[in-house]
């Protein structure tokens, strides 16, 4: 099986984007964001960056539906916030992640969200949370072009969490395992105003 990259398309000029996963050998590209738009790069709007990489020869699927933050599943609110753990017990993520897994079969795939760093966005909190540990590795492409491993990430998240030092009362599994919870109800997303869990307005994170 392939190894799995993770990339944010942040502020970057479309041609960047796909020059990075083009440097990274890149087959396929997972859009993992809820709503695939932005009002500030419009360039990654779903029908551009698709055609885009089509045009590269980089296949594109949205799963945005399974594996996005922004849910459309009542139960994954609390108190108007996203909890990642009841994200990841719904069927469709479940599904999400078999999709993934299938694609790592024939190509060299990419989860696709909008932020720069790793550590701010779902994909790495949520998602490979739960793809790591399964014989292959996981790799965050940076803007640099530079390559971050899944476990280098981890370390810093633990940093990060303030759990970078070993711990007399928890295991070094249980401290990362804390330092995903400590983060995810950080950076979880929160309906705002009159939004409600079906209705929520289009954001450009996450």
């Amino acid at each position: 099986m392939n190894n799995l990259f993770t990339i944010g398309h942040s502020s970057h000029e479309l041609g960047t984007l796909v020059a990075l996963l083009q440097q990274h050998a890149i087959g396929a590209v997972a859009d993992v964001r809820s709503r695939p738009f932005s009002g500030r790069f419009p360039h990654f709007n779903q029908p551009i960056l698709e055609k885009a990489l089509k045009e590269k020869g980089i296949r594109y699927v949205f799963l945005g539906r399974e594996l996005g933050a922004r849910r459309e599943e009542r139960f994954c609110y609390v108190e108007g916030q996203a909890r990642y753990d009841l994200v990841a017990k719904t069927e469709a993520f479940s599904m999400g992640l078999g999709r993934v897994l299938m694609g790592l079969s024939r190509y060299r795939v990419a989860l696709l969200c909008s932020e720069k760093d790793p550590l701010t966005c779902h994909r790495t909190i949520l998602v490979c949370r739960h793809l790591r540990g399964q014989g292959f590795a996981i790799e965050h492409i940076h803007a640099d072009g530079s390559l971050e491993t899944h476990e280098v990430a981890e370390e810093r998240l633990l940093k990060l969490a303030g759990l970078g030092q070993p711990s007399l009362f928890a295991t070094r599994s249980q401290q990362i395992e804390q330092a995903y919870e400590w983060q995810g109800s950080r950076i979880a997303f929160r309906i705002h105003g009159g939004e409600t869990e079906e209705e929520f307005q289009p954001k450009e994170t996450q």
